[in-house]
């Protein structure tokens, strides 16, 4: 009976688990630095979004995510806000296969967050009492399959050297 206890144990100790530990905005920084002139403008503003995915390991199998997102509103040349804003969140990951701890760190952590940041972002803009901007949905999975394929071909381009012809070289 205490094998079998044993036993059942380990098994679980060894199986994949994920948890999300904690979520928190790690940076927010909000300008407008046309006000409050830029507040006569008529024309509509042109919005520029910019999103960034990180991580990095603290501990064993204690993983923290971020996801940044810069959005810049200007009217013609002039800024009316820039808004930056970095959601992070600490995530558990213990016993995940090495080939899949990578789309789940650059994946799903993501995914868990940017709601967060969605609205964290609608908050610092409402707060300009500007019209709230409400973030379209992302697929990270796609960001995630550009980022490899990006990294696939600049280590292609890295690898594609000056060859030296066989005999060019004083020995």
């Amino acid at each position: 009976m205490a094998e079998q206890d044993q036993a059942g144990a380990n098994s679980q100790a060894k199986d994949p688990s994920f948890n999300l530990q904690r979520t928190y905005v790690k940076d927010l920084s909000l300008e407008m630095p046309n006000a409050p002139q830029i507040f006569l403008e008529q024309e509509a503003p042109n919005v520029e979004v910019s999103i960034n995915v990180g991580g990095r390991q603290l501990a064993d199998t204690i993983y923290e995510s971020t996801v940044q997102v810069t959005v810049t509103t200007r009217i013609n040349d002039k800024t009316l806000y820039l808004v930056e804003a970095t959601q992070a969140g600490i995530f558990e990951a213990a016993n995940i296969p090495a080939d899949q701890l990578d789309p789940l760190l650059g994946i799903v952590c993501p995914t868990m967050l940017y709601p967060y940041l969605r609205a964290t972002i609608a908050d610092a803009i409402t707060r300009t009492t500007m019209p709230a901007l409400h973030l379209a949905e992302v697929n990270f999975q796609s960001l995630y399959e550009q980022r490899l394929a990006q990294a696939a071909e600049e280590n292609k381009q890295q690898s594609v050297g000056i060859e030296i012809p066989p005999g060019a070289t004083k020995q």
